[in-house]
């Protein structure tokens, strides 16, 4: 099959021939009809976080399972699915506390990849690798949909949705009348407006240093937009919340400015939820004294803390009664020899979400 490879970081992908191997039990094939670009795609590319080489990135997958290995029932061949990182076993100790993002088992998967060329194993970066025709997983990575979503559309359902709209209503758990600010508007973080929209939140504060950011925020339900090169966005913040701060800041980009800044951004008993990654070995600052004195929160949300099989149909039913945008949030699509192309346009920053697609 056709795949896009990194063999250095920072370097352009290459499109290449590789092997895929066949299922196993438990495992499935899936024939990929498109797979958006993420950031944490192209941070890993540029060898932000490290990893084998050579790798097959590319996480945020739609397609059609064309093979199931063994024991496989909850989906069959010819089904459309949305394919995501998470894997998870259901019954270990973070699985038992209904924390299937971070599942400690090791699967057959996360020992050999099945991703393979003529020199020997090739990486399926974030347990995926779908920069590729075709993609080998666990089958709890998969959750059917109906064939009426467009793939593109449901390739975002894998990670930049719920990602952002889960650290809202999941990791958050945002009430109605509560204020809300997202920093950073591209499309983990739209996801959050629209997730604090679904809330009810009172008011949802969109932080970005591009206007065209801002608008599109609004467009998906954020009722006031900051553009902080232009404006205090500390002293606003406080003004539109009577002097107070807002209830949760989310972070959705990996700059440890952005983080270090939402401190000045909420209220006593506030929270900052950190969404986006910054490179390894970055570190932010805080003040401990505030944050006890004020009885506020740092919280981490890995992949909006989601349990695919149960958000992922809810999301999609939002979808389809008009509830949530999906299609809005697709830029442009790609083939594969595109990608290089997509990727530099994400980098851009001009972009809500590039995706490749597969005829």
């Amino acid at each position: 099959m056709k795949a896009a490879v990194c063999r250095a970081f920072g370097e352009p992908l290459t499109i290449e021939e590789v092997r895929l191997a066949a299922p196993r039990a438990g495992e499935i094939e899936v024939e990929v009809k498109a797979c958006a670009i993420c950031h944490s795609d192209i941070s890993f590319a540029e060898g932000a976080w490290g990893g084998p080489l050579p790798a097959v990135y590319g996480h945020e997958a739609a397609g059609i399972v064309k093979r199931a290995g063994r024991g496989v029932t909850s989906v069959k061949p010819g089904d459309h699915v949305v394919v995501t990182l998470i894997r998870y076993c259901g019954d270990c100790h973070y699985c038992n506390q209904g924390s299937q993002v971070m599942c400690e088992e090791v699967f057959p998967l996360d020992r050999k990849g099945p991703i393979s060329d003529d020199k020997g194993p090739v990486e399926q970066s974030m347990r995926t690798g779908a920069f590729a025709e075709r993609v080998v997983v666990h089958h709890s990575q998969a959750v059917k949909i109906p064939k009426s979503v467009p793939f593109a559309s449901a390739s975002l359902l894998a990670c930049g949705v719920i990602t952002g709209f889960g650290a809202v209503a999941n990791t958050a758990d945002v009430k109605p009348g509560q204020n809300v600010a997202v920093i950073g508007c591209g499309g983990v973080g739209l996801n959050a407006v629209q997730g604090a929209a679904h809330c009810g939140a009172a008011k949802i504060i969109a932080i970005d240093l591009a206007p065209s950011k801002l608008k599109d925020a609004k467009r998906f339900g954020a009722t006031h937009g900051i553009n902080p090169a232009t404006e205090d966005a500390a002293t606003k913040i406080r003004k539109l919340t009577a002097g107070r701060g807002v209830d949760y800041v989310f972070v959705t980009v990996g700059a440890v400015g952005a983080i270090e800044g939402a401190f000045d951004y909420i209220t006593k008993n506030g929270s900052v939820v950190v969404v986006g990654m910054p490179a390894s070995g970055v570190f932010a600052k805080y003040d401990p004294a505030t944050l006890a004195a004020w009885n506020q929160k740092i919280i981490g949300s890995k992949m909006g803390e989601a349990v695919i099989a149960r958000d992922i149909p809810r999301l999609v039913r939002a979808y389809r009664m008009g509830e949530l945008q999906l299609d809005e949030l697709v830029s442009n699509t790609y083939p594969l020899e595109g990608i290089n192309e997509a990727i530099a346009e994400v980098k851009s920053g001009t972009v809500k979400r590039n995706v490749i697609v597969f005829n």
